[in-house]
């Protein structure tokens, strides 16, 4: 089976060295200048993240050719079959690596079904390789990961996320940070999500909510929070399903941050009504 923890012990040893491989093309176009081209009206694709996405999508392929394959930047082949399915994000913070701000990130997930196997989150600028196994947890450099033990909001760091649909979305982004801000130590913006849902894998973060997401931006983060300890859910705490609003946490600030963003989606309502 796919799915036996000597299998995936196996398939996460040849995994986590072709995303480190893809991670130093990332620090070769580092020295050189970037041209980036617009997706959207904030949204930038540059040569870098094709080039990496290329070489996962090859090698990938290779290492477990019935598995499909969903990338950002255009890469998909189906979900393949036994269902399993690469979710990647070459580079996890692509308006950072055109300013060069090192949070910048290559996220590699193997989901099967509705569930995370494996999942590798490497920050080549930082020196920082987070992975996770279903069942057998989550890494930084080979060192153990476990969520943070803080039990109160206002001694949380939180991270968020600003979507690219920022003019539309504006009133609900306001109206979080309005209700988060006052009642937690202070909110940080860092602009790459899986390297947001690491650091609250590693402890770093106390919590991290965002909205706008697509499936390759935390299918790997997921895995690192949840088998680091903490919690993934919807924003209003229901299961999370791709395309929902994420909000993760070390579990214990969890009910307290879903209230937070309830109340911030209630305002919401009650204005446009």
């Amino acid at each position: 089976m796919h799915d036996t923890p000597s299998r995936l012990t196996a398939l996460a040893d040849k995994l986590i060295p072709l995303v480190k491989a893809a991670g130093e093309i990332i620090v070769r176009h580092w020295r050189q200048a970037s041209h980036a081209r617009h997706k959207g009206r904030i949204d930038l694709v540059t040569e870098t993240d094709e080039a990496v996405e290329a070489f996962l999508v090859r090698e990938l392929g290779k290492l477990l050719p019935q598995a499909g394959m969903l990338a950002e930047e255009g890469g998909a082949s189906g979900p393949g079959t036994d269902e399993l399915c690469w979710l990647l994000d070459p580079v996890d913070g692509t308006t950072n690596f055109v300013h060069r701000l090192p949070h910048v990130a290559t996220s590699v997930a193997l989901w099967h079904r509705d569930r995370p196997l494996l999942g590798v989150v490497n920050a080549p600028m930082l020196g920082e390789c987070y992975w996770a196994i279903r069942g057998q947890g989550a890494f930084c450099n080979g060192a153990g990961l476990r969520v943070s033990t803080t039990s109160g909001l206002e001694d949380s760091l939180v991270a968020t996320g600003i979507p690219y649909s920022i003019r539309e979305d504006l009133p609900h982004i306001l109206a979080q940070l309005a209700v988060v801000l006052p009642q937690t130590q202070n909110l940080r913006r860092m602009g790459a999500a899986s390297l947001d849902l690491a650091y609250v894998a590693a402890g770093h973060l106390d919590a991290y909510f965002e909205t706008g997401l697509k499936p390759w931006d935390v299918a790997a983060g997921i895995l690192l929070v949840s088998e680091a300890g903490g919690r993934v859910s919807r924003s209003d705490g229901a299961p999370f399903a791709f395309g929902d609003e994420i909000l993760a946490s070390n579990g214990h600030v969890h009910e307290a941050m879903r209230r937070l963003l309830q109340e911030a989606a209630a305002s919401v309502r009650k204005r446009g009504a």
